[in-house]
């Protein structure tokens, strides 16, 4: 018992020293390209009612949902994600008056799953969320603060892959598969495994043309190829889906951040309140992406606000094991100098000691008795 005493549980983790300063200093960095683009910070509490995180609201599965019981008997959960939480805050302090509101937000996020594979199930989140916009020039300001955010905290060589929620919909609408179906369909896409997703299709009767489209979703595609597909596009959802795709590229070209885009409408995200395009930001030195993010327009209707919303997540320990592999975390921790003193020179020690925090220095004394 003594020695358990002494570790953390699986899934969590102490940081300290120059390890804990980097992971500030890039949160810091993060959060002040937010704020140059107008974004104000919010704070939500860490725990909130089950309801908020229910499968009605389409987040995260009961199962991996850290719960416990307040006094009154009331189920509670540490969140497992910020976005229903902000939501929630957005619908009941903002928008009153038809404004837009952009939030940004740091904090810890909780995940109790099995399944993570030596992740972590307590994250530090770094996120923005821009509400009550629905035009595509709100999904490329988002897109753009992304790229600008991934260059200041130090990466180069990184994609930002977007995709279209409403392009996968429309065509299991269009092929008449039932929800259940669709759950079992996404899972096959989502991991890549397209021959586990043409003979599911088979299976399921589904037209040669819609399971040409639905298999084609998992190409990353260029902007010719994007057109293409278009014009193959029959059903209306899925073709707005495409059209949408491609004015938000457009808007990336002209503000020149283009070269940071790549097309992947395999790209699907296990939070079923995403309506539109969705992202994922990777780069090298981590093994998952370190940024995502998507439209959400039905969201802020659970919680009695109707309102089109888009919004990012820095998932930060990933970032910082990403940039710990390339080499671009500094040590930039200034050892502090320390007086030593005797009875004797006590009062002239503090007034050196004193001097150099004034000065930005650090510095500490150290009583000598000789």
């Amino acid at each position: 018992m003594e020695q358990k005493l002494i570790h953390t549980p699986d899934g969590v983790r102490d940081l300290y020293g120059t390890e804990l300063r980097a992971k500030k200093n890039t949160e810091k960095k993060i959060i002040e390209k937010f704020r140059m683009y107008g974004y104000k910070e919010i704070e939500t509490p860490a725990f909130e009612y089950f309801d908020i995180f229910s499968n009605e609201i389409g987040t995260t599965p009961s199962r991996e949902l850290y719960k416990f019981f307040d006094k009154e008997g009331d189920t509670l959960v540490l969140r497992p994600d910020f976005t229903p939480s902000i939501a929630r805050c957005a619908s009941k302090y903002f928008l009153e008056n038809g404004e837009e509101a952009r939030l940004c937000y740091s904090g810890r996020a909780y995940n109790n799953t099995l399944s993570l594979q030596g992740k972590l199930k307590e994250t530090t989140q770094v996120g923005a969320e821009f509400i009550n916009d629905g035009k595509a020039d709100a999904d490329a300001d988002v897109l753009a603060m992304v790229i600008e955010t991934m260059k200041e905290i130090g990466f180069k060589d990184f994609t930002v892959s977007i995709g279209q929620v409403d392009f996968f919909k429309g065509l299991c609408d269009e092929a008449g598969l039932d929800d259940d179906a669709i759950a079992r369909l996404r899972e096959q896409i989502s991991v890549k495994n397209y021959f586990g997703a043409a003979e599911f299709l088979s299976e399921h009767n589904v037209s040669d043309k819609i399971q040409e489209l639905l298999l084609k979703s998992g190409d990353v595609l260029d902007a010719d190829e994007l057109n293409v597909l278009i014009d193959e596009t029959g059903n209306e959802k899925s073709k707005k889906a495409l059209l949408r795709l491609k004015e938000v590229y457009e808007l990336m070209e002209l503000q020149g951040l283009s070269q940071y885009i790549s097309i992947d409408l395999g790209m699907l995200s296990k939070f079923h309140y995403y309506t539109g395009i969705i992202f994922k930001a990777y780069t090298y030195g981590a093994a998952d992406a370190v940024v995502k993010g998507g439209r959400y327009d039905g969201l802020l209707e659970k919680f009695g606000k109707k309102a089109p919303a888009i919004g990012c997540v820095f998932l930060l320990d990933d970032i910082m094991s990403a940039l710990n592999a390339l080499g671009l975390i500094e040590d930039d921790d200034e050892s502090p100098e320390v007086i030593e003193y005797t009875d004797a020179d006590r009062e002239e020690a503090f007034k050196k000691i004193a001097a150099l925090r004034a000065s930005g220095k650090p510095a500490y004394g150290r009583h000598c008795r000789r």
